[in-house]
């Protein structure tokens, strides 16, 4: 009798026969290393499997601006009191990164994404029950601490299965967070319109977890970064001694990129809480701007790949140089431009998101390059800290400063702030290696 060995890719949870005899020949399935043990150590799977959980916090803060005015009238609130509460979901997404970061590490995918999405979850579906300010900014805050620990254990996988390709992968990572909103949106719409608000939050909340428990069954870290033969000299270039949080933060180096990150966060985060009452000020029909709110997502997303891909060649420095540079621009002439009609508002803002987006490709890929890639979770996390100091600027007190003095003073002072990324990324090349203390 003639053996054939076979080796096929089958779960073995699936499929127990060890031998199968069929017109005399014995086929003997090698079940030693099953399809889906493969295929987890596969970084492009592990890199789509992690998008896929950014899209789906992606709504908490990118869908955010349809719910504000149901909100408004739900609560019987107005607009400032209510984007305080976006204000406090943003800070507690990136100010809980750290320790999301290091029990990422620490602990794997299973239990922290797993918990993390049930919060998520739980905190969406409650906000469309709530009656009450209080209760709106508990369960925000609830999801937001659920979005910080899949924000950067996504991140960090990312750079960690790409250290030849850090701007490219956290690019895709982040444009999946951008424009994880966008198919939602039309969605979200139709809900609250035929359904109310409370239905809206309720069928995307319960999505969302789904999703994000099953990813956290498939994500991992892996045990060792698998390179390109033809990248491994430009790896062995960014290669670094690995800086934990605590050394990382005793350097000025993190310090003087965290006030760049800061400064360039505050234009987007405007636009992103307040582009619906941005709209409405300039008498924008209501489909445009649920139209524009797609577009941005779009805009938002591609850029952040896109300029993810030009780091990579061009250098981070340069990179930032341009394309915040950009940002500033866009930034000033939006009133401007946002007046000239619905076109010329939703081109507009489409311009701004996409030079803005790329800041959360770029910074961390930045970081893993002056500071290594073994902390990356933890270590993004505290660099991500700068959006929540900037989501008070872009929340509830940009919506008071614009009701206050108006839409050109806020967007004029954001285009300041870009530009002082653009200019002091020009410093970055000039600055010596980051040195260990302790």
């Amino acid at each position: 009798m003639r053996f054939i060995r076979y080796n096929f890719n089958i779960m073995e949870d699936w499929i127990s026969i060890k031998h199968l005899t069929y017109g005399g020949i014995m086929m003997e399935i090698n079940t030693n290393k099953s399809w889906l043990e493969r295929n987890l150590t596969n970084r492009w799977y592990q890199l789509i499997v992690a998008s896929l959980a950014m899209m789906m916090i992606s709504n908490l803060q990118y869908s955010w601006t349809l719910f504000t005015t149901p909100l408004v009238d739900k609560l019987d609130s107005n607009l400032i009191a209510i984007q305080y509460a976006f204000t406090l979901f943003v800070m507690f997404q990136t100010f809980i990164q750290p320790a999301g970061g290091y029990l990422f590490d620490r602990f794997g995918s299973k239990l922290v994404f797993s918990i993390s999405g049930l919060l998520v979850s739980i905190g969406w579906v409650m906000m469309g029950r709530v009656t009450t300010l209080s209760a709106l900014y508990f369960f925000y805050s609830m999801s937001g601490v659920g979005a910080a620990v899949i924000y950067s254990g996504c991140v960090g996988i990312s750079i960690k299965w790409f250290p030849d390709k850090r701007g490219l992968a956290t690019g895709i990572i982040a444009g999946a967070f951008g424009l994880g909103s966008m198919p939602f949106v039309p969605l979200i719409d139709g809900i609250i319109s035929t359904s109310g608000v409370t239905n809206a939050f309720g069928i995307i909340g319960l999505i969302q977890g789904i999703v994000i428990i099953i990813a956290a069954f498939i994500l991992r870290n892996p045990v060792n970064a698998v390179v390109k033969k033809g990248d491994e000299k430009k790896d062995q270039k960014q290669a670094k001694p690995s800086f934990n949080p605590l050394q990382m933060l005793r350097t000025p180096h993190f310090w003087f990129i965290w006030t760049m990150a800061f400064a360039v966060n505050v234009g987007g985060l405007i636009i992103t809480a307040n582009s619906k009452a941005f709209g409405k000020s300039l008498l924008i029909s209501p489909s445009t701007i649920v139209f524009a709110v797609m577009m941005t997502s779009l805009a938002n997303g591609l850029g952040r790949v896109f300029w993810g891909w030009v780091s990579d060649r061009l250098g981070r420095s340069k990179t930032m140089f341009v394309s915040f540079g950009l940002n500033a621009i866009f930034l000033f002439i939006l009133p401007i431009a946002g007046s000239q009609g619905e076109f010329a508002y939703v081109v507009a803002l489409m311009l701004v998101m996409f030079t803005w987006g790329q800041l959360f490709s770029l910074f961390p890929s930045l970081n893993a390059d002056l500071f290594g890639s073994a902390f990356s979770a933890a270590n993004n996390g505290f660099l991500n800290s700068s959006k929540g100091f900037a989501a008070i600027l872009g929340g509830g007190l940009g919506a008071y400063l614009a009701n206050t003095y108006g839409w050109t003073v806020v967007f004029s002072f954001a285009a300041v702030m870009s530009l002082y990324a653009s200019l002091m990324s020009l410093v970055l090349p000039k600055l010596s290696k980051p040195i260990k203390h302790g």
